[in-house]
């Protein structure tokens, strides 16, 4: 036996979990499935206080929006259509760490949600694709760099973000701010970043690079444009245009639109969050002449239900093509969005697929 979930069918031992959370009135289980009745053509929330409907008459689907399809409607009861309940969760996890003055340790957060250690875990890596201890940490850097900026002094600031002792920052300091703190707290006074822009096939193309590698790639239509969007993105570092130092790398990622392969070579000085590294490593993976979906994507990184998320570290993107985010399209087949215009998207597309072939 077999009882559709979806579009996937699941053997009947899952079907069985599931109904047995129905029987319970499981709401911890709430976000991980509905369940509709035939009878009634009506779908809820497992834990929802209806009247417990027969067996043979039930069916499960992972979302809302299946059981739709299939013809159900939601249940005025328990609402499941109106919101999901692994959101509102998050949601609380998230005022929860906010308040609390240093990260909380899974167990203290999980008794403070009302739920279990593995429920916590599984919310924060289906729709963040990271753990709670990583969120909560990453909570604690927004919170030091807003301190930073509000004008308080660097020690008072490590404090006031969460840190119990300024050693154990200072040790991370690159990591968290990607600069010293005193440089930060500067406004980014001391990082150089050099730019220029050029022609290439698709337009005009700003290029910058710290020492260590390539910070930015945009496509445009002008240059006073491209360099708006480099000071918006770059606005605590020192920008010094410098077309004649920088010829040899442009002219060589010009020359990589033309040989896509070569684009994988060309060396990176690109941050970003956890999420987003993980997201733009996967997409540095994806075959010349290949694509993938949005949900690939998240599934290669241990998060499939992190499609929103994925999509948002694409358009998030700071390196056109050489981090190819173009590769991804959406699952109905079309073109799906991209940050520098869908036109570009199409073009790099069919430039390596020629190249592939």
């Amino acid at each position: 036996m077999t009882v559709e979930i979806g579009t996937v069918e699941i053997g009947a031992d899952r079907a069985e979990e599931r109904w047995r959370s129905v029987v319970g009135r499981c709401s911890d289980t709430a976000g991980d499935f509905v369940y509709a009745v035939r009878t009634t053509g009506i779908y809820c929330r497992p834990g929802c206080a209806s009247r417990l409907p027969n067996r043979a008459n039930v069916r499960f689907f992972a979302t809302a929006t299946d059981a739709e399809r299939a013809g159900f409607r939601a249940c005025r009861r328990c609402k499941p259509d109106q919101q999901d309940p692994l959101d509102a969760l998050l949601r609380r996890a998230t005022v929860v760490i906010d308040a609390a003055e240093t990260p909380p340790a899974l167990a203290d957060l999980a008794r403070a949600l009302g739920v279990g250690e593995k429920r916590v875990v599984r919310v924060f890596k289906e729709r963040l694709g990271i753990t709670p201890r990583a969120f909560a940490q990453a909570r604690r850097r927004e919170r030091l760099q807003a301190a930073l900026a509000d004008e308080f002094r660097v020690t008072d600031a490590i404090y006031a973000a969460g840190y119990g002792a300024s050693s154990r920052f200072y040790s991370e300091a690159e990591a968290v701010l990607g600069m010293t703190p005193g440089r930060y707290r500067a406004k980014g006074a001391g990082l150089r970043l050099r730019y220029a822009t050029t022609c290439c096939p698709l337009g005009r193309v700003l290029v910058a690079a710290t020492e260590k590698g390539v910070a930015m790639i945009a496509f445009g239509d002008d240059d006073a444009a491209l360099e708006a969007d480099l000071a918006a993105r770059f606005a605590a570092a020192e920008r010094v245009h410098d077309a004649a130092g920088l010829q040899p790398l442009l002219t060589r990622i010009v020359a990589a639109l033309d040989e896509p392969a070569a684009a994988a070579a060309i060396p990176l000085d690109i941050r970003g969050t956890a999420f987003q590294q993980r997201v733009w490593a996967a997409l540095r993976v994806i075959p010349l002449g290949e694509t993938r979906t949005y949900g690939e994507i998240a599934a290669a990184i241990g998060a499939p239900r992190a499609v929103r998320a994925v999509a948002i570290a694409c358009a998030g993107n700071p390196a056109a093509f050489v981090v190819p985010c173009h590769r991804v399209l959406p699952k109905d087949g079309g073109i799906g969005g991209y940050r520098w215009g869908a036109e570009r998207k199409r073009r790099l597309l069919a430039r390596e697929r020629e190249a592939a072939d």
